[in-house]
């Protein structure tokens, strides 16, 4: 799968006060870049230093290889899908906690390639984290 970039930042979940307005801003700059609202969008999370806890990338992409920001994920990577409660507004939250309960319980391996969220133009909201 090839998916093009918009906008990108790199930050941490735990040392990055900025975190939430980092990732606010990159979501709404690369909105304004995307004509098509009904195209399948992506949060990609990639380049991590470590595990959860270290420093990665977060970019909004979309499918397709448009520019030199495009990046191949091959089709050989393994998921675990996590649906997230949509009627919740914190049901992304909630999810990515529940995939790290899951890390620190030994029953998800995370190979810490490319994870991403999957946004369905219908709303339905996916996090598809990359497994050993």
């Amino acid at each position: 799968m090839n998916l093009t970039i918009i906008k990108s930042v790199r930050t941490n979940n735990f040392k990055d006060n900025d975190i939430m307005q980092k990732i606010t801003e990159m979501w709404k700059e690369a909105s304004s870049l995307l004509n098509n609202k009904d195209e399948v969008t992506y949060g990609l999370y990639y380049d991590y230093e470590s595990n959860y806890k270290g420093d990665y990338s977060l970019g909004v992409a979309i499918e397709g290889s448009y520019n030199e920001s495009s990046i191949n994920i091959p089709n050989s990577n393994k998921y675990q899908i996590f649906k997230v409660d949509t009627s919740d507004e914190n049901g992304i939250f909630n999810t990515w906690k529940e995939i790290w309960n899951c890390e620190e319980k030994g029953t998800l391996e995370r190979a810490y390639s490319f994870d991403f969220e999957k946004y369905y133009p219908n709303g339905e909201i996916e996090i598809h984290i990359a497994t050993k």
